[in-house]
């Protein structure tokens, strides 16, 4: 038989930082989506979390099309 295991911590609210306000939004996001689209996707993903869940779905879609794009080139070596 097995010893019950202790209780773990909840963990609180998470700790207030410091407040950069709403990231900007472009005037065309999908324009703002190609002109990330040669990094590698980490920077289209910074601010995700400050943009608005409707540019949500343009940026994964965006990071797809990049995603496809290189993984196609693998063939061709």
């Amino acid at each position: 038989m097995t010893e019950p295991t202790r209780p773990r911590p909840v963990p609180g609210p998470p700790r207030p930082g410091p407040d950069r306000g709403p990231a900007p939004v472009p005037a065309d996001p999908a324009a703002a989506q190609v002109a990330g689209a040669g990094t590698d996707g980490g920077a289209l993903f910074a601010d995700l979390d400050r943009r608005p869940v409707t540019e949500h779905v343009a940026v994964f879609e965006a990071e797809h099309a990049r995603l496809q794009r290189e993984l196609g080139t693998i063939d061709q070596l």
